[in-house]
C-alpha cells in the first residue's frame, strides 16, 4: 500500500500473507511469460496517480463494495487490524507482497481480477512512486481503460502529468479522473471545479479528454459503488458506473495472430514450442510463418497442461504447439498467419519515456526487450525531446544531444539482431518495449510507423543490417556477439551440397543476429589462394591457408562456415587441432557419386571422367570420408531445407554463451 493510503503510515502491516486468498497474480516484465493466464473475457483497466493519492484504498474499495472477495477475507482482515488496535484499513487488501511490508509502498504492478453485475475486469495497480515508474509503461501495455486519481487536498502533482503523458504514448484514450478523498477538501465543490478546470486543461495539451471526472472517498465508500449523500452537487456515474462504461477498445482476439514463443522443448524427435497467444486465435491445420526470419509450417497439434485435448486456442492462453515441419524456431520468435505478418527489422524510430538518473545519449549501449525478444542496441539519432510535466520541447545544441530524466524523445533505435514487431495503434503487446541501461529497468517506448518497414516472409529480412564493434580479446568479443567464436566445416564430394547449406546457413544465422562469415573454396582460390594447383601438395597447402583464416576469424568471436571438399582427413585434423577443444565442428555433407554427378550442371564429373580434368576428387583422386563427424547430413535423403533445419537444431544449445565447449 502507499503510506498516506491510510492513517498507519510507517507501521507494518497485520495481514501479512494473504495475497492467495485474494487470488491476484504479479504481472511480470514483457519478456517473461512463466505464469498462463486467460483474459480474454476480461476487460483491463490501469490504475494510476501520485505515490500517495490512494490507489490501493481505492483498488481494495472496489473489491469490497463489488463483492469480489472470497468470503470471509473481509472479517479476517477485521479481525487483524482489531489484534493490532488498528483502524480498518481497505488498503491492506492488497498488502501481498513482502517488500511491500518492509516499505509501505507499492512495488510491483499487480493485475487484480474483480466484478461487477456487468462484466469482468482485471485491475492493473501502476505504481506510482517515481523509483517505480518503470513499472508503469509494462502495467498499461494492455489497458482498455484507466482510472486516474488525484488528491483532493494536495492537486495536481507532476506525476499526475507523467502518468497522462504515459497513458497517452501508450495509446489509452479511455479515461476517468478520480478526485480522491474528498474528506479532506470538506467535500467541497469548489475545490473539486478547481481541479477538473486545470487538468482538463492539461489533458487536451496531450489530446486526452476524459470520460467523466469524479469526485471520491475511496476510504469511506464515496461514489464507488453508490452515490454520496455528501457530494448533492455531483450528478455525473459512480466509479462502477463509469467502469461498466468503458468499451472494450483492446480486445485483442480480433485482431492478426501473434503467437510469442517462450521456450522450445525437445525429446526424442519431438519439438514442442511453448508461448502466449497475444492476439487472435489459432487451430490445428493452420500455417504459421515464425519472425524474424519468416520461417513457415503447419500446426499439427495444439496442446494445453493440465486440460483437456483442443484443438483451438485464443488470445491470453499459454499453449505448446508441435508443428509438421521440424523448422528452426527459437524463444522470441512471433508466429504469425502469412496474411497478416509481423514487421522485422535492426531499426526503427521510436517514442520513448526515460526513467533512469543517467542522460540517456546516442550510443550508449542498450537492452531492448520486446514480449520475449531481447537484444542489445543504441540510440542512432534523437528527433525530439519534450518535457513530460511541462509538455514543452527542449532544445539542445547537437554537441549535447541527450534525453534527461522523465522526458519523452522521439528516437532511432538500431538493434543488434532483428526483431519481430508492430507499430503503436495496431497490436499493443508487440509495438511496446521496455529499455534496460545495464541491469536497470530504464524507461519503455513505442515503435512508430515507417514506409520501410518490411513483413516477415519466408527468407525475408530487412535492409540495413549492422554489425556491432568489437573488443580486443576473443571473451569480451564473445560476450559482446552474445555466442562463442567457432568453426563449422563443411565437407564432402563436389555436389553434395555443401555451398548451397553453407549459404543458407550464413543466411539463417545472420539475421538471427549472429556474427557469421561464409569462407568457400572457390572464392579463396580467385584471392588468398590463388595459383595453388589442385596436386595433393597444393590441396594439403589449400585447405591449411583456409584453416589459417578460419581459425583468426574465430578468435574474432565469429562463427565461420567453410565450405570446402578438403577430401584428407589429416588436413581437416590439422585444423581442429588449431582452434580450442569444442569450437571445430566438422560437418559430412554426404551423397553418393552417382547423386553428385546428377546435380553438376558445369558437367566437371563428366569431364573428369573423360580425363580432361586431373585429380578430381571421386573420380581420379580419392575422397577420406569423416569417421566420427559432429554430424552427419545424407543430402540424397535431405532436402535443402530439411538440411538446414538439421543443421540449426543441430547448433542451437553449441550456440550458447556459457555452455561447456566439450558437450
Amino acid at each position: 500500500m502507499s503510506a498516506s493510503d491510510s492513517s498507519l503510515s510507517g507501521l507494518r502491516s497485520p495481514v501479512s500473507g494473504l495475497s492467495p486468498a485474494i487470488g491476484y497474480v504479479p504481472t511480470r516484465l514483457a519478456a517473461d511469460y512463466s505464469i498462463a493466464t486467460t483474459e480474454q473475457s476480461r476487460l483491463n483497466v490501469v490504475v494510476v496517480g501520485h505515490v500517495d493519492h490512494g490507489k490501493s484504498t481505492l483498488i481494495g474499495r472496489l473489491l469490497f463494495d463489488t463483492g469480489s472477495l472470497k468470503q470471509g477475507k473481509i472479517e479476517q482482515v477485521r479481525k487483524a487490524c482489531a489484534a493490532e488496535n488498528m483502524e480498518f484499513e481497505y488498503a491492506f487488501l492488497l498488502d501481498a507482497l513482502l517488500e511491500e511490508q518492509e516499505q509501505n509502498i507499492t512495488i510491483d504492478t499487480t493485475r487484480i481480477p474483480f466484478h461487477t453485475a456487468k462484466r469482468e475486469y482485471a485491475i492493473i495497480d501502476a505504481p506510482g512512486h517515481t523509483e517505480f515508474l518503470k513499472n508503469m509503461v509494462t502495467g498499461a501495455a494492455s489497458a482498455s481503460a484507466a482510472f486516474l486519481l488525484i488528491d483532493a487536498h494536495e492537486g495536481i502533482r507532476e506525476q499526475s502529468k507523467r502518468h497522462a503523458f504515459l497513458l497517452s504514448l501508450l495509446g489509452v484514450r479511455q479515461l476517468v479522473v478520480l478526485v480522491n478523498k474528498m474528506d479532506l477538501a470538506d467535500y467541497g465543490e469548489a475545490r473539486y471545479r478547481q481541479i477538473v478546470a486545470d487538468y482538463t486543461a492539461f489533458l487536451q495539451t496531450l489530446g486526452l479528454k476524459p470520460q467523466h471526472f469524479i469526485p471520491v472517498a475511496a476510504k469511506h465508500g464515496d461514489n464507488i459503488a453508490n452515490r454520496s449523500a455528501r457530494t448533492p452537487w455531483y450528478d455525473g456515474p459512480t466509479a462502477v458506473e463509469a467502469l461498466d462504461s468503458f468499451a472494450d477498445t483492446d480486445d485483442l482476439s480480433a485482431k492478426p495472430l501473434r503467437f510469442v514463443v517462450q521456450d522450445v522443448y525437445r525429446w526424442d524427435d519431438k519439438r514442442v514450442f511453448a508461448g502466449r497467444i497475444e492476439s487472435g486465435t489459432l487451430k490445428e491445420g493452420d500455417r504459421i510463418v515464425f519472425s524474424p526470419g519468416g520461417k513457415t509450417s503447419t500446426i499439427a497439434k495444439i496442446e494445453r497442461w493440465s486440460s483437456p485435448a483442443i484443438t483451438e486456442a485464443g488470445t491470453g492462453e499459454s499453449v505448446g504447439l508441435s508443428l509438421t515441419d521440424q523448422i528452426f524456431v527459437e524463444r522470441g520468435h512471433v508466429g504469425t498467419h502469412e496474411q497478416d505478418g509481423a514487421y522485422e527489422s535492426q531499426q526503427f524510430r521510436a517514442r520513448i519515456f526515460w526513467i533512469q538518473q543517467e542522460k540517456l545519449r546516442p550510443g550508449q549501449p542498450l537492452t531492448v526487450r520486446l514480449v520475449t525478444q531481447e537484444t542489445t542496441a543504441e540510440v542512432v539519432s534523437i528527433e525530439k525531446v519534450v518535457d513530460a510535466t511541462t509538455l514543452s520541447e527542449v532544445t539542445r545544441p547537437g554537441s549535447d544531444s541527450h534525453v534527461a530524466r522523465h522526458e519523452v524523445a522521439e528516437v532511432t533505435l538500431r538493434t543488434k539482431k532483428p526483431l519481430a514487431f508492430d507499430v503503436t495503434g495496431n497490436i499493443a503487446p508487440t509495438s511496446r518495449f521496455a529499455i534496460y541501461a545495464g541491469r536497470a529497468p530504464s524507461g519503455g517506448g513505442v515503435i512508430l510507423p515507417d514506409r520501410y518497414f518490411q513483413r516477415g516472409k519466408e527468407g525475408g529480412v530487412a535492409e540495413n543490417l549492422f554489425w556491432s564493434a568489437g573488443r580486443i580479446t576473443r571473451q569480451t568479443r564473445e560476450a559482446r556477439n552474445g555466442h562463442p567464436g567457432m568453426v563449422i566445416w563443411l565437407t564432402g564430394l563436389s555436389g553434395s551440397g555443401k555451398s548451397t547449406l553453407a549459404t543458407e546457413l550464413e543466411k539463417q544465422l545472420f539475421i538471427s543476429g549472429r556474427q557469421v562469415y561464409l569462407l568457400d573454396g572457390d572464392n579463396l582460390r580467385h584471392g588468398l589462394n590463388a595459383g595453388l594447383t589442385f596436386s595433393a601438395a597444393d590441396r594439403t597447402e589449400n585447405i591449411r591457408r583456409a584453416g589459417e583464416v578460419a581459425k583468426l576469424l574465430a578468435d574474432t568471436g565469429q562463427i565461420v562456415i567453410t565450405a570446402f571438399i578438403s577430401p584428407f582427413a589429416a588436413d581437416r585434423e590439422r585444423v581442429r587441432a588449431s582452434v580450442p577443444p569444442g569450437r571445430f565442428l566438422e560437418v559430412y555433407v554426404n551423397a553418393p557419386v552417382e547423386v553428385c554427378k546428377t546435380r553438376d550442371p558445369k558437367g566437371l564429373y563428366a569431364r573428369a571422367e573423360r580425363g580432361e580434368i586431373k585429380e578430381f576428387t571421386g573420380i581420379s583422386s580419392p575422397y577420406e570420408a569423416p569417421v566420427k563427424p559432429e554430424l552427419e547430413l545424407r543430402t540424397d535423403q535431405l532436402t535443402a531445407a530439411q538440411a538446414v533445419e538439421q543443421l540449426l537444431e543441430f547448433l542451437a544449445p553449441r550456440l550458447e554463451l556459457n555452455r561447456d565447449p566439450q558437450i
